[in-house]
């Protein structure tokens, strides 16, 4: 996912099946982010993230999981954040990622928002297979 060898440890998977669900997992980055030594901004810029992948996840999938997991290579500590839905799929992802697209109510600021907010961003949906998004803080020791 990110390029680089790196080395991988599973912190947590979470259901995301409620608004509930979605605070415990906000928490649960936002506490990985601190002990990984995340400066103040970097945690509100990666949970913000986190944040509005696991809505879209909720509102759009139907529902899912993510997935939590501590990266480290070399000087560096990460954390690597996967969300995963059976729902619907994205038809258009290159549409879904432009500012002002939206399929609900919103700004349409979502998945591109969250992709300027991480140092990896990739997201692997078909129609009718669900949708894939995993995202990548980095931060140096």
């Amino acid at each position: 996912m990110n390029g680089d060898a790196a080395t991988d440890r599973l912190l947590a998977q979470a259901s995301l099946r409620s608004d509930e669900e979605i605070v415990r997992l906000r928490q649960l980055v936002r506490d990985q982010a601190i002990a990984l030594g995340f400066s103040l901004i970097e945690q509100t810029k990666f949970v913000t993230a986190a944040s509005e992948l696991a809505r879209n996840t909720l509102q759009h999938g139907g529902g899912g999981e993510a997935r939590v997991e501590a990266l480290s290579n070399g000087a560096r500590v990460g954390l690597r954040l996967t969300f995963t839905d059976r729902g619907p799929g994205i038809a258009d992802i290159e549409r879904a990622l432009q500012d002002g697209f939206s399929t609900g109510n919103g700004l349409g600021l979502g998945l591109g928002g969250s992709r300027r907010l991480c140092d990896a961003f990739s997201i692997d949906s078909k129609p009718g297979s669900g949708t894939t998004v995993t995202i990548v803080k980095w931060k140096v020791r």
